[in-house]
C-alpha cells in the first residue's frame, strides 16, 4: 500500500508543482478544454450524434465567442482564482452564476442581436449543464483525491488523530476545518451522546460512539487528541465531558463560546485550552451595557484602587467608552505605572492621569477632586483580606471606613454626579473584621445621601472575583507550580464567583441605574460553588490527579472565616431593577447608630490603644461577629450610645 502510495506521489507531485506555479494559466487552460468540450457535446447530444453540415458550420463559427464568454466570466465573477482543494458550496453557487450570464450573452448575441448564426436553444441549455456540471466535478474530484493523498500521508505517522466531542453544528464545522485545512491533524471521528446519531456520517467522519466510551474509543482508535466541540453545553454538562476525557489520560482542548461558533468564526486556530471559567459552577452572566457610552463620553472619571484587579479592569472597560479625563489613583506605584502604560498604548489620544497617593491622606484625595473635579467616581480601594483584617483592625477601619468616608465628602463638595463603592458580600451579616469594614462604608454612604443631594451614592455587592489579586485561583494556581497540595478550608465550604470583567460590568450597570441614591445594588449570582470542586478542577486543568485524596488539603475554618456567604442578611429585602439579575437591597434598619459619629470615637480609642473598645462597638453593631472576635474587657458587649 505504501509502495503505490508513493508512486502516486511521485507522479503527482511534478504536475502538482508546474501547475501551482502557473495557477492562473492552468485553470484557464481548464475552463476552454471544459467549455470547447461541453459545447461540441451538446450539439451532439441535439442531434443524436449526427450533427447535420449547417450545425457545424454553425459550431465551427461560435466555439470561439463561447470560449471567449466562458473565460470572461471566469475572470470577472473569480471562479478562476479559488484553490480547488478549498471549494465550497458557494463556489458552485457562484459557478451557476457565471455560467449563466455567459449563457445569456451568447443568447442576446445570436437571437437576440442576430451578430451571430443562430444557435439552437436547446444546445445553449445542453451547454450550460454541462458546463456547470463538468467544472463542479473537476473540482470535486481535485479536493477528494487532494485530501485523499493527505490522508494516505497522514497514516504514514505524521498527522495527530484526533476525536470530536459532540457531532453537532460545532463539531461539524470542526471537522470540516481539519479535513480542509490540515496542520498535523487528521479527524477520526466523533462521539455523541444522542443515541439517533450513532454511526451516522459527517463530512466522511462517522459517530464512533458515546462520551462515557471515551476511554474505550482512544485506544481502540489509537487517538492522540481529544476535542471537545460543545460550546453551548452547561458547567456540568462539561465537568461530566472532562471528567471522561480525564480518564484517557491524553490532552483534551475545547472550542470557542457559542457566540463565536454562530457567526461562522470556528477554525482550529481557535481551539484553547479549557479555563476554570469553562467549568464554572454557573454561566457567568453578561450585562450589557448600551447606554454606557452616553454615560460616560466625554466625562471625567476617577478610580481609586485602579492598580487593582477590580480596578484596572474598571480603567479598561472606561477607557473604550471615550471620557473627557481618566485619573487613576492608587498608592501602588508599579500597578499604576502598569495600568496607565497598557492604557496609554491602547488609547494614545485619551487624556489619562495617574496620581500616586492615599485615600487615607485627605490632601491627596482633596487635591485630586479640586484639580479634575470627576464627574464619576468608582471606589475599588480597599484593604480585603479576611485573615489579615483580623490582626489589623485599625487598618481595616482607617481604610475601608474612613477612607471611604474622605473620597465620598470629596466628591460631595465638588458636585460628583455619581459615586459608586465596590463592597462584598462579606459585608452580610459580617463575621470578619474585613467584612464588618464594608458593611459600616455601606451604611456610611447612606448617612452621607441626605448631604449631598447633587451625588448619587450607591455600593455594590457581589461575590468572589476569580483571577483577582489574593483570590483562590491564583493560590491554587502557585502551589500546584510549586507542587504543593492544594489548601482548602473545609470540604463544604462555599462561596459565590465570577469573573473579572463580569464584576465591573456590574460595577458600571449600577451606575446607569436612576433609581440607586443612597442604597446598595447586588447581583442574583445563582448556586455557590464548593470551593474543593474548584480545586479539583484546577488539579484537571493542570493535568494532576485528585482521586488519592494527597492533592487537596482540608486545614480548618480560619478566624472570621463563614462556611457559606450570603448576598443578602436574613432581615433585608430585595426589588427588582429594570435590568435581570440585578436587585437593590433593602436593609434591616439599624436605629440610633451613626457610622459618621462612631468613627472620632474609634479615633481616639486607637490612640490610646484601646483596640478593644472598638471591638466591642463592632460586636454590638453585628452579633454576628460575637463568635470570631476575641474581646479583652470585661464590659466588652455593651449598647453603642
Amino acid at each position: 500500500m505504501h509502495g503505490a502510495v508513493d508512486a502516486l506521489r511521485q507522479a503527482w507531485t511534478p504536475a502538482y508543482t508546474l501547475a501551482s506555479t502557473n495557477r492562473r494559466a492552468a485553470t484557464m487552460l481548464v475552463y476552454s478544454i471544459v467549455s470547447a468540450t461541453a459545447y461540441v457535446a451538446a450539439f451532439l447530444l441535439r442531434f443524436d450524434f449526427a450533427v447535420p453540415a449547417d450545425q457545424r458550420a454553425v459550431l465551427a463559427l461560435t466555439l470561439p465567442v463561447v470560449l471567449l464568454l466562458r473565460l470572461a466570466a471566469a475572470y470577472l465573477f473569480r471562479i478562476s482564482s479559488g484553490r480547488w482543494r478549498y471549494v465550497s458550496t458557494g463556489d458552485v453557487r457562484q459557478l451557476v452564476v457565471a455560467a449563466t450570464a455567459g449563457t445569456l450573452v451568447l443568447f442576446g448575441l445570436t437571437w437576440g442581436l442576430h451578430l451571430m448564426p443562430l444557435v439552437p436553444r436547446s444546445v445553449l441549455l445542453i451547454d450550460l449543464f454541462l458546463y456547470t456540471w463538468l467544472t463542479a466535478a473537476i473540482w470535486i474530484l481535485y479536493r477528494t483525491g487532494f485530501e485523499h493523498l493527505r490522508a494516505l500521508h497522514g497514516e504514514r505517522g505524521v498527522a495527530s488523530r484526533v476525536l470530536i466531542v459532540g457531532a453537532g453544528e460545532a463539531g461539524s464545522m470542526l471537522a470540516r476545518e481539519l479535513v480542509r485545512m490540515r496542520n498535523g491533524q487528521r479527524a477520526v471521528g466523533f462521539v455523541d451522546d444522542d443515541i439517533t446519531k450513532r454511526n451516522a456520517t459527517v463530512h466522511g467522519l462517522r459517530v464512533l460512539g458515546t462520551v462515557d466510551e471515551l476511554p474505550a474509543l482512544v485506544e481502540r482508535h489509537a487517538i492522540h487528541e481529544i476535542v471537545i466541540a460543545t460550546p453551548s453545553a452547561s458547567p456540568s454538562q462539561l465537568r461530566r465531558i472532562v471528567e471522561r476525557c480525564e480518564a484517557t489520560d491524553l490532552a483534551f482542548k475545547v472550542l470557542p463560546p457559542i457566540s463565536e461558533v454562530l457567526t461562522g468564526k470556528v477554525a482550529w486556530s481557535q481551539v484553547r485550552p479549557l479555563r476554570i471559567e469553562d467549568l464554572l459552577g454557573r454561566d457567568p452572566v453578561a450585562l450589557e451595557l448600551p447606554e454606557l457610552f452616553g454615560d460616560l463620553n466625554g466625562r471625567s472619571v476617577l478610580i481609586t484602587g485602579a492598580a487593582g484587579s477590580i480596578g484596572s479592569e474598571l480603567a479598561r472597560q472606561v477607557a473604550l467608552h471615550h471620557p473627557l479625563t481618566l485619573i487613576l489613583f492608587d498608592q501602588s506605584e508599579t500597578g499604576l505605572f502598569d495600568i496607565t502604560r497598557e492604557l496609554h498604548e491602547q488609547h494614545p489620544h485619551l487624556s489619562i492621569h495617574f496620581i500616586v497617593g492615599d485615600i487615607t491622606d485627605e490632601v491627596a484625595v482633596n487635591t485630586a477632586f479640586r484639580r479634575f473635579a470627576p464627574s464619576r467616581v468608582f471606589h475599588a480601594a480597599a484593604y480585603k483580606h479576611v485573615t489579615m483584617m483580623q490582626t489589623h483592625v485599625r487598618q481595616a477601619i482607617r481604610n475601608n471606613v474612613e477612607g471611604t468616608m474622605l473620597v465620598a465628602n470629596a466628591a460631595g463638595r465638588c458636585e460628583c454626579e455619581k459615586f459608586v463603592f465596590v463592597s462584598t458580600d462579606k459585608a452580610v451579616t459580617p463575621t470578619s473584621i474585613m467584612g464588618a469594614s464594608k458593611r459600616l462604608a455601606e451604611m456610611l454612604l447612606m448617612e452621607l445621601q441626605p448631604s449631598w443631594p447633587g451625588t448619587s451614592f450607591a455600593s455594590v455587592r457581589f461575590g468572589n472575583v476569580l483571577g483577582s489579586n489574593g483570590s483562590v485561583i491564583p493560590i491554587f494556581r502557585q502551589q500546584i507550580e510549586e507542587g504543593k497540595p492544594l489548601t482548602v478550608t473545609h470540604p463544604e465550604v462555599t462561596r459565590y464567583f465570577m469573573m473579572i470583567p463580569e464584576a465591573v460590568q456590574l460595577i458600571l450597570q449600577a451606575s446607569l441605574l436612576p433609581e440607586v441614591r443612597g442604597q446598595i445594588v447586588m447581583l442574583d449570582m445563582g448556586e455557590p460553588v464548593r470551593i474543593v470542586d474548584l480545586a479539583r478542577n484546577l488539579l484537571r486543568l493542570a493535568g494532576l490527579p485528585h482521586q488519592n485524596g494527597k492533592a487537596i488539603v482540608f486545614t480548618g475554618l480560619r478566624e472570621g472565616e463563614k462556611l457559606h456567604e450570603e448576598l443578602i442578611a436574613p432581615g433585608e429585602e430585595t426589588l427588582p431593577t429594570v435590568i435581570d439579575k440585578v436587585h437593590i437591597v433593602i436593609p434591616e434598619p439599624t436605629p440610633h447608630i451613626s457610622v459618621h459619629h462612631l468613627l472620632p470615637r474609634w479615633q481616639e480609642a486607637f490612640g490610646k490603644g484601646r483596640e478593644e473598645d472598638v471591638l466591642s462597638d463592632m460586636v454590638a453593631l453585628f452579633p454576628s461577629m460575637r463568635a470570631t472576635v476575641a474581646v479583652e474587657s470585661a464590659t466588652a458587649i455593651r449598647q453603642v450610645v
